[in-house]
C-alpha cells in the first residue's frame, strides 16, 4: 500500500472510529438489559448469555479471516460489507420476535463487527506517516477500550426509561449514516489482489474450530468445567493443526512467521495480558458490588463510570505519548502502577468504600490505556507493510482470545476459593490481576527502545 497518494484522512479515521465504536459497543450493551429480555422472550439466565457468547465467538473466529480478505477485495467494498453485515443484524434484533431470530440476528452484527477493527489498522497506519502512528492508536485506541467499558452504562440510562429493543433502533440509524458515508467519503487503500490468491477452506475451517471451540470453552469452563476444558483442548489441538498447515502454505491466509520478530511477539503479549486486567475486574465487581456490599445495580455502575471515561481520555494521551517516548518505558512504569492501583482489592469486605474503588479503578484503567494502546501500535510498527494485515489480524485475534481465556481461568480461580465466601474469591481474583501486572512489567524490561 503507498502513501503516495492524497488520501481524506480524516474522514476515513472518524468514519473508521465511528464504525469500530458501535461495534465494540455490542459486545457489552446487552449485559445490563438480559433480565429485560428474558422477561419478554421468556428464557432463562443461561440462554441469554448467548446473545454476548455467539457475538464474540463468531467475532473471534470471523478475525483470523480478515488477512485474507484485506488483500483480496477493496477497501470500500469491504467496509460496505462489514457495515451492512452489521446493520442488518441491528436491524432484525429490534424486530425479532424470538430469542431464536434474535440470536441468529446477533450473529450476522457479529461478522460485519469481526472486519472492522484489523481492517481500520491496516488502512490507517498505511495512509498516515509512521511518526504519527501512536496519535492514530490512541484514537483507536478510545474506540477498542472504551466503548465495551461505557456500554453497560449506557444501557442502563436506557433499560430504565424504554424496553431493550430500542438499544438495537439506537444503533441503527447510525450504521446506515455510516453505510452512506462510507459510500461516499472512504478511499481505496492499495490494489486487490485477485489473482493467485484464491481462499484456503481448510485454513477457513481449521481456524474457526480451533479459535470457536477454543473461545466457547474458556466461556463455559464456569458452568460445567469437564466441558469446558475439553472444549479448550479440542480448540488448542486445531489451533496447532492451523497454524502447520499455514506455514506449509506459500500464500497463508495468517502468516506466523511474523513471530520470528521479537518485539512483535513480546508486544503482543504485553497486549495480550493488558486485556485480561481491562476486563477481568469489569466482569466480576458490579455482581460484588450488588450481590455482597447490596448496592444496587446503578451504583455499581456509577463505580465503574470514572475509569472508563479515564480509560477513554487516556488512550487519547498514549497515542501522542508513544510517538515521543516510545513503548518501552510506559509499559514498564504503567504495568507496576496497575499492579499497585489493585492492592487494595486484596482487602475488599462488605464495609469497603466505594470512593476507593472507583479511585483504585481509575488509575487500574489508565495505567491498561498507556500500556495497551502504545504496545499494540508498537507490535505493528515493528512490521513492514506487507505484513500489516497479518500482523492486525492476529494482534486482533489474540487479544480477544488471550482475554477470554485469562478472564475465564480467573472467573474460575475466583470460584474455587469464593466457595463460602464471595469476597475471598474476590481477593484471589484480584491476586491474579497483580500477578498479570507484575508479569507485563518484567516482560516490557526485555523490549527494545524504539523511540
Amino acid at each position: 500500500m503507498s502513501k503516495t497518494k492524497q488520501y481524506h484522512v480524516k474522514t476515513m479515521l472518524l468514519i473508521f472510529s465511528l464504525s469500530a465504536f458501535i461495534s465494540i459497543l455490542n459486545q457489552t450493551l446487552l449485559f445490563t438489559a438480559f433480565p429485560d429480555i428474558m422477561r419478554t422472550l421468556s428464557i432463562s439466565s443461561s440462554t441469554v448469555q448467548w446473545l454476548t457468547t455467539a457475538y464474540m465467538l463468531v467475532n473471534g473466529v470471523w478475525i483470523p479471516v480478515t488477512a485474507y480478505l484485506i488483500s483480496r477485495f477493496s477497501t470500500r467494498q469491504l467496509m460496505l460489507f462489514a457495515l451492512i453485515s452489521f446493520t442488518l443484524g441491528t436491524l432484525l434484533s429490534a424486530i425479532s420476535p424470538s430469542f431464536l431470530l434474535l440470536l441468529i440476528s446477533r450473529l450476522i452484527q457479529a461478522i460485519g463487527a469481526g472486519i472492522i477493527i484489523p481492517l481500520m489498522q491496516v488502512v490507517m497506519f498505511s495512509i498516515v506517516d509512521k511518526a504519527k502512528h501512536g496519535s492514530v492508536m490512541g484514537i483507536i485506541g478510545v474506540t477498542t477500550g472504551f466503548a465495551p467499558l461505557i456500554g453497560p452504562t449506557i444501557a442502563g440510562f436506557i433499560i430504565s426509561r424504554l424496553t431493550w429493543r430500542y438499544l438495537f433502533w439506537l444503533v441503527f440509524p447510525i450504521g446506515v449514516a455510516l453505510i452512506i458515508a462510507t459510500i461516499f467519503g472512504m478511499q481505496n487503500v492499495g490494489t486487490p489482489q485477485r489473482q493467485n490468491n484464491r481462499v484456503d477452506y481448510r485454513s477457513i475451517a481449521y481456524s474457526t474450530l480451533g479459535f470457536g471451540v477454543l473461545l466457547y470453552g474458556t466461556g463455559s469452563i464456569n458452568q460445567s468445567q469437564r466441558l469446558g476444558t475439553l472444549s479448550i483442548a479440542i480448540g488448542v489441538i486445531f489451533i496447532a493443526i492451523f497454524i502447520h498447515r499455514e506455514r506449509q502454505l506459500t500464500k497463508p491466509m495468517l502468516d506466523f512467521r511474523i513471530f520470528k520478530n521479537r518485539q512483535f511477539s513480546i508486544s503482543l503479549i504485553l497486549v495480550m495480558l493488558s486485556f485480561i486486567t481491562l476486563i477481568g475486574p469489569q466482569a466480576i465487581l458490579p455482581t460484588l458490588i450488588q450481590s455482597a456490599m447490596h448496592h444496587t445495580a446503578l451504583t455499581s455502575a456509577l463505580v465503574l463510570l470514572p475509569g472508563a471515561l479515564a480509560s477513554g481520555l487516556t488512550s487519547l494521551i498514549a497515542g501522542r505519548l508513544y510517538d515521543h517516548v516510545g513503548g518501552r518505558i510506559l509499559g514498564v512504569i504503567w504495568s507496576l502502577v496497575v499492579s499497585i492501583s489493585m492492592i487494595p482489592f486484596l482487602f475488599l469486605n462488605v464495609h469497603s468504600s466505594l470512593i476507593m474503588m472507583a479511585t483504585c479503578l481509575i488509575f487500574k484503567m489508565m495505567g491498561n490505556s498507556l500500556v495497551m494502546t502504545p504496545l499494540t501500535t508498537e507490535a505493528l510498527n515493528v512490521l513492514p507493510d506487507k505484513l500489516l494485515n497479518h500482523g492486525s489480524a492476529m494482534v486482533n485475534t489474540l487479544r480477544q482470545v488471550g482475554g477470554s481465556i485469562g478472564t475465564g481461568l480467573l472467573v474460575t480461580v475466583q470460584s474455587f476459593f469464593g466457595a463460602h465466601s464471595a469476597f475471598i474469591g474476590a481477593r484471589a481474583f484480584f491476586s491474579g490481576i497483580i500477578v498479570i501486572g507484575l508479569t507485563r512489567f518484567v516482560l516490557a524490561l526485555t523490549l527494545r527502545p524504539t523511540t
